[in-house]
């Protein structure tokens, strides 16, 4: 799975004029319109500064991104994604990753994205990587709020009802919980 979601990148980062990492620069600035460091960007993508701050070089000379004074800190920047920045986002390449799991059945799809959630919070939870954008840690996310079998989650963003196969890992409109409410809501979700 691993080379497909290898495979995966360098066919939409080829369709996209741009390399793996720049790619995934990109998409992790994608929904975030403030923009990020380049210190987050580099903590996000498991990537030393220097890597990242020559990939932000080579798309802002692209003029995929744009960097910005840092609003809090003058000394710092603030990478954002120009309009053809998200327009290179558009280009999709063919994605075997999405076959592979099409291949599933509809509860083994479900038993997977549950596995996936559980091991990133895992990850997150050892500071091994940063807190990712899932249900799980937003503020908004209410699990088994609902008696509906198929839809027990609440999105109090949308106000909106989901089920189990709807978590997102990753959700533009990500607001991270504090950490005692992280912990609740996680707490509840395992229960549910």
């Amino acid at each position: 799975m691993a080379m497909i979601a290898r495979l995966d990148e360098w066919n939409r980062a080829k369709a996209s004029g741009v390399n793996p990492t720049q790619l995934a620069i990109l998409t992790l600035l994608e929904g975030r319109g403030s923009g990020m460091g380049v210190k987050d960007v580099a903590a996000h993508l498991g990537v030393s500064q220097p890597t990242a701050t020559d990939s932000i070089l080579a798309l802002e000379k692209k003029g995929l991104v744009v960097k910005r004074a840092d609003a809090a800190d003058k000394r710092a920047v603030s990478v954002a994604l120009t309009e053809d920045g998200l327009a290179a986002l558009a280009h999709e390449g063919g994605d075997l990753g999405e076959q592979a799991v099409g291949s599933l059945e509809d509860r083994e799809q479900e038993e997977l994205l549950l596995a996936l959630v559980k091991m990133i919070r895992h990850l997150q939870e050892q500071n091994a990587i940063p807190v990712q954008r899932m249900c799980v840690t937003c503020r908004y996310f209410g699990p088994f709020a609902h008696p509906d079998e198929d839809r027990p989650h609440h999105c109090h963003l949308v106000n909106a009802a989901f089920g189990q196969r709807d978590l997102r890992v990753d959700c533009r409109e990500h607001e991270q919980a504090d950490p005692a409410i992280r912990a609740a809501t996680w707490a509840a979700f395992q229960t549910g």
